[in-house]
């Protein structure tokens, strides 16, 4: 399938997929699973170690360390004969681990959707809502605005995804989509499990980084010009 048709593809199934936990209760039968009702509280404490260390602190660091070896790699090696049938897929994967954080991080600011723990059956301050519904005027002059929607944190584990353009062999490259996935899914549950997303916040993470990435790569392979 050409990049243009998985970018149509994949722009369908998301919004697909926005429709369909907006007007179903996939999300509350997940996120049930994870809080106790008695107790009140969820099946992992944010403070909790080694998991906040693991799942969310030092994997934040890795990633970064990660975009930024490849960065320097792609910059003083750039003439090497071994890194030249690997720039474009270099470039793609450091565009993906900037852009598809931001921009994820960006829809964030403006959707004003809670976290499972803000919401009421759980003990929060706000209703239930879908992503095209709108608080009140009188609510959103006594409440902040929220920013839970979409996954954030899982965002930078799927921008891994771009492993796949990296690679050559067929094997690899599905090697590479298993990363983005394990390592996405690794941070998203986390959040699930303390109350902070929705399993939809995960899922439509994950394809919207899928979308991004396969924008930046139709644009980087687009540019003849570059000497890569």
């Amino acid at each position: 399938m050409s990049l243009k048709r998985q970018i149509i593809v994949t722009s369908l199934l998301l919004v697909a997929v926005i429709l369909l936990f907006g007007i179903t209760d996939i999300d509350l039968w997940v996120q049930n699973l994870f809080y106790n009702y008695d107790t009140h509280k969820w099946i992992l404490d944010w403070h909790a170690q080694p998991y906040k260390f693991i799942f969310y602190d030092g994997v934040k660091k890795l990633l970064i360390l990660i975009a930024l070896l490849f960065l320097l790699t792609l910059i003083f090696f750039w003439k090497k004969p071994f890194l030249q049938g690997y720039k474009r897929g270099m470039l793609i994967l450091i565009l993906s681990a900037i852009f598809v954080p931001a921009i994820v991080s960006g829809l964030k600011k403006e959707t004003n959707m809670p976290c499972p723990k803000d919401e009421i059956q759980y003990g929060g301050l706000y209703p239930r809502t879908a992503v095209w519904d709108s608080y009140s005027k009188e609510f959103t002059l006594k409440h902040k605005r929220t920013k839970c929607w979409p996954a954030g944190h899982a965002s930078g584990g799927f921008a891994l995804f771009s492993l796949f353009f990296l690679f050559k062999k067929r094997r690899n490259k599905f090697i590479g989509l298993g990363i983005g996935f394990v390592t996405g899914w690794s941070m998203g549950l986390y959040k699930m499990l303390i109350g902070d997303h929705f399993f939809s916040h995960t899922v439509i993470t994950m394809i919207l980084a899928w979308l991004i990435i396969l924008i930046i790569a139709k644009s980087v392979y687009s540019i003849k010009s570059l000497k890569l």
